[in-house]
């Protein structure tokens, strides 16, 4: 396999992967424009295995959106939309209880919540919501909302963003949802969410959590207007945060859907695409703990195949996902555990159900 690496122009990549090498950004935009996939998989897979061995994580998981009215409306966004929008919607708190009452009978153990940047709804709203959510599943996890939306809710309260999550951790909430991050280049934020929290400060905002206590996810949004250079700047900040605070759990890499944005002339990602930052991301984020295959961005057939390109975990259950399918995802909105666990298993890799800190509940050997 060494030989194959070779010819693939890739041996010394896999001499800094054998020696537990940090790799460079030069390294980083070789893998991303080398031509053979398998190659750069079989490098993902080392480090992969190294971390987790064959383990391959999954979480009973809910996903509820209070409200997509929003006052940035980014372009590569199908989800927000106007106040005065027919597509536009806003739940009450008795709305989102009943949500969660709902499946009560359903093993979940994380409720996923994110919304718009509302420009009506008080900070005590957000503080209801979380409280509510408690009232009729007292044990959940609440992973929710975006370091966007925590810039809005400090605003919203007039304290400063450690203070504001402070707030938010006595009413409830856990940890913090990996979304907002997009691309941080200036370039591409101006060009497509130019009102949107700038990438450094969506990077202090997850850090400021961290060091409070509170563990969250990063992503980034790939495949339409970014250069593979940016895709590097923006994986490398994230790898400087993380060793910084060491608050990240994991990475999800979003494939960009373009129906009924304001980028729909640009074209899907590719299967390719789809693996190659994948394994691009295991490889270069060597201090983050798990790297995700988002079934519902990417399908569950190509996230089974990303289990061999570096990614260890799957997500979960989801349960009504709404932000990708307004951009035109074909994926189903839910995946039954017994599903995910055939894909996992076919994939040669071994389930396990986790929480949302990757405590083991059970590992279906």
């Amino acid at each position: 396999m060494n030989t194959y690496i070779q010819k693939a122009g890739l041996g010394k990549i896999l001499e800094k992967v054998d020696a537990g090498e940090r790799l460079s950004l030069a390294d980083g935009l070789q893998l991303y424009q080398s031509q053979d996939i398998l190659a750069v998989g079989y490098l993902a897979n080392i480090v992969r295995n190294r971390q987790n061995g064959d383990n391959t994580y999954f979480i009973f998981n809910q996903h509820i959106n209070y409200s997509n009215i929003c006052s940035n409306l980014c372009k590569f966004c199908a989800f927000g939309r106007e106040k005065n929008s027919e597509l536009a919607f806003e739940m009450s708190v008795g709305e989102v209880k009943e949500k969660v009452r709902a499946r009560l009978a359903e093993p979940i153990s994380e409720i996923h919540m994110v919304g718009g940047i509302h420009p009506d709804l008080p900070f005590d709203y957000y503080l209801e919501l979380l409280r509510g959510i408690k009232e009729v599943r007292p044990e959940v996890h609440i992973q929710a909302f975006t370091c966007v939306e925590i810039a809005h809710l400090a605003q919203l309260c007039g304290k400063p963003v450690a203070e504001t999550l402070g707030l938010l951790q006595e009413a409830g909430l856990d940890s913090l949802p990996g979304g907002g991050a997009e691309v941080f280049s200036p370039r591409i934020r101006q060009l497509t969410c130019e009102k949107k929290l700038s990438g450094s400060d969506w990077l202090e905002i997850a850090k400021t959590a961290h060091r409070q206590g509170l563990h969250s996810n990063a992503t980034m949004l790939y495949g339409h207007i970014e250069t593979l250079e940016e895709r590097l700047e923006h994986l490398a900040a994230l790898r400087e945060a993380q060793d910084e605070t060491n608050g990240f759990l994991a990475f999800i890499p979003l494939a960009f859907h373009p129906k009924n944005t304001g980028m729909s002339d640009l074209a899907k990602t590719t299967g390719i695409d789809d693996l190659k930052n994948i394994a691009v991301a295991r490889l270069f984020l060597d201090n983050f703990p798990h790297i995700k295959a988002y079934w519902v961005m990417i399908g569950p057939q190509m996230a089974q195949i990303a289990l061999s390109f570096g990614a260890d975990d799957m997500d979960g259950t989801v349960k009504e996902e709404v932000i990708t399918h307004m951009a035109g995802a074909e994926t189903e909105q839910a995946m039954g555990s017994a599903t995910l666990v055939r894909l996992i298993k076919e994939a040669g890799r071994i389930p396990v159900q986790r929480d949302t800190l990757y405590n083991v509940v059970h590992v279906h050997n």
